[in-house]
C-alpha cells in the first residue's frame, strides 16, 4: 500500500507541474499577445499623429509662403513706387521756381527717401531669393511630413505582421482562439492614393 501512496504522490507532483507549466504558458501567451496587440495601438496613434501632423503644417505652410509672396509682391510693387516717386521729386526739384515749389518738392523728395531707407535693398537686388527661399522651404517640409507619415504606415504593418504571426502560429494561436484575439488588417492605401496632392498658391 506504501507503493501505492508514492505512486498517487509521483502522479500528483507530476500532475501538478504539469499544470503550472500549463498555466505559465497560458499567461505568457496572453501576455505576449496584449503586449503585440498595443504596439499596434501604439503604432496607430503614430499614424495618426503624423496625419494630423500633416493637416497642421501644411495648412499653415501654405499660409507663410503666401504671405511672403505677397510680401514680397508688396515689397516690388513699393520699390517702383519708390522710383517713380524719386523721378518725380527730381523733376519737381529741378522745375520748382518758387519757395513754395521748392519746399514742397524738397518734402517730396525727403518723404521718398524715409520709405526707402525702411526697405532691404537685397529684395531689389535679388527679387526670386525669399520666395524661392520659402517654396524651398515648404516643398522640404512636406517631403518630410509625407516620409514620417510613409515610417509610420511602416512601422503599423510591421506591428501588424508580428501580431498576426503571434495569431496564426502554434502554439499561440491556441491562446488567441481561447482569449479572442483576432487578426488584424494592415494599413491599406486608398484608391487614388498614388496621385499625390496639389498644392496651390
Amino acid at each position: 500500500m506504501a507503493k501505492k501512496t508514492n505512486k498517487t504522490k509521483i502522479w500528483l507532483i507530476v500532475g501538478g507541474v504539469i499544470l503550472v507549466v500549463l498555466i505559465l504558458w497560458l499567461v505568457m501567451g496572453y501576455n505576449k499577445l496584449v503586449g503585440l496587440d498595443n504596439s499596434v495601438s501604439e503604432s496607430w496613434a503614430n499614424v495618426e499623429t503624423q496625419y494630423q501632423r500633416r493637416l497642421d503644417l501644411i495648412p499653415n505652410l501654405v499660409n507663410t509662403v503666401e504671405g511672403a509672396v505677397a510680401f514680397e509682391k508688396e515689397t516690388q510693387t513699393e520699390i517702383a513706387a519708390l522710383r517713380t516717386g524719386v523721378a518725380k521729386a527730381k523733376q519737381a526739384l529741378s522745375s520748382a521756381v518758387t519757395p513754395e515749389q521748392q519746399q514742397a518738392a524738397l518734402a517730396e523728395s525727403d518723404a521718398v527717401v524715409s520709405r526707402f531707407q525702411g526697405l532691404n535693398i537685397n529684395v531689389e537686388n535679388y527679387p526670386q531669393l525669399k520666395a524661392t527661399e520659402n517654396f524651398l522651404s515648404l516643398q522640404d517640409e512636406l517631403a518630410g511630413t509625407e516620409n514620417r507619415v510613409a515610417v509610420a504606415r511602416k512601422d503599423f504593418n510591421a506591428a501588424i505582421k508580428n501580431y498576426n504571426n503571434a495569431v496564426r502560429k502554434v502554439p499561440t494561436n491556441l491562446i488567441a482562439s481561447i482569449f479572442g484575439f483576432e487578426r488584424k488588417q494592415s494599413f491599406e492605401a486608398d484608391e487614388g492614393a498614388a496621385t499625390a496632392p496639389k498644392v496651390e498658391f
